[in-house]
């Protein structure tokens, strides 16, 4: 009688493990950013401290609206090629990054493990960010109104030539600050809901969108605070403004926020922040879960057959 080893996706095997996230993990990143990435222009439109008169918008609707109609649907696409370009390597590290952290702080032991993995998502963050956060100030300085960049490679030649390679890094302190409790909460979250929502561990696609979207609305709308202080930070470059022009750090970002718009400012964006993060997250863990099932499901089906 033959017997084949049971499987369980959750329990990578040794040889795979890592290919297997890194795959996924790039293929979740690029789905993650890709879809959404309308409505994250909208957001960093919103966010800018001092916006052109023309841009200058009530809502996600009226800014979806006047954008598609004054600049052409396309200008709500531009800079998708930087994010995809860094989002699939940033992501593969991101990923590879939690699991081999979850893995050494307890995370995939029995029971809940919040503080596992927040910790093992903050490794993720500092790996993944130092990778992505020039590609995402090129994405932010072609999103603003009146960007006058025709492509990736144009706007960093032109960011370095004027402002050096300090104006990709300007923002990196500010974006751990705001991505480490970020990941933190949206991981923390997400392995809660998604042990609770499913407690065998089987692979479920519904559950892993569920548990993703509450997860990402939630982690966004705890740190936009942040995010609108690193939109500054990252588009301070094409500012008029002397002031934020020489903007250099988060509490320097802060009060120049709170002085020009006072508390609301802080909420700046908001609304689309927590409109692109619950779906991109519920696609990112998604597609992230089930290529990590496909893949491994490849590997398991592979193993000899015990008799």
């Amino acid at each position: 009688m033959t017997q084949v080893e049971e499987y369980d996706y959750e329990a990578l095997p040794e040889n795979s493990s890592l290919s297997a996230s890194l795959v996924a993990g790039a293929l979740a990143g690029i789905a993650e950013h890709a879809v959404m990435y309308p409505v994250d222009s909208i957001k960093t439109r919103m966010q800018v401290l001092q916006p052109t008169p023309g841009a200058v918008y009530s809502g996600v609707i009226n800014a979806a609206s006047r954008i598609s109609t004054t600049e052409g649907v396309r200008t709500l696409w531009r800079g998708v090629n930087s994010v995809i370009m860094g989002a699939g390597p940033a992501h593969a590290l991101y990923f590879g990054t939690y699991e081999y952290a979850k893995q050494a702080f307890g995370g995939n032991e029995a029971g809940h493990h919040p503080l596992a993995a927040a910790a093992a998502g903050a490794c993720a963050t500092i790996a993944a960010d130092a990778l992505m956060n020039p590609f995402d100030v090129i994405k932010q300085r072609m999103q603003v109104h009146g960007s006058i960049y025709t492509s990736v490679a144009h706007c960093a030649s032109r960011v370095y030539a004027t402002e050096g390679i300090r104006a990709f890094y300007i923002s990196y302190p500010t974006t751990l600050t705001m991505t480490i409790p970020f990941q933190s909460i949206q991981f923390a979250t997400y392995e809660y809901l998604r042990k609770v929502l499913n407690p065998s561990g089987q692979y479920d696609p519904m559950t892993h969108i569920m548990a993703g979207g509450v997860a990402g609305a939630v982690a966004a709308a705890a740190t936009t605070p942040l995010d609108v202080a690193k939109t500054l930070l990252q588009t301070r470059g094409e500012s008029k403004d002397v002031r934020i022009r020489n903007c250099n750090g988060l509490f320097e970002a802060w009060k120049l926020i709170y002085q020009r718009q006072g508390l609301a400012g802080f909420a700046k964006g908001l609304q689309p922040r927590v409109l692109s993060h619950m779906p991109s997250t519920a696609i990112c863990w998604s597609v992230y879960e089930y290529g990590k099932w496909f893949l491994n499901r490849q590997d398991a089906d592979k193993q000899p057959i015990l008799h």
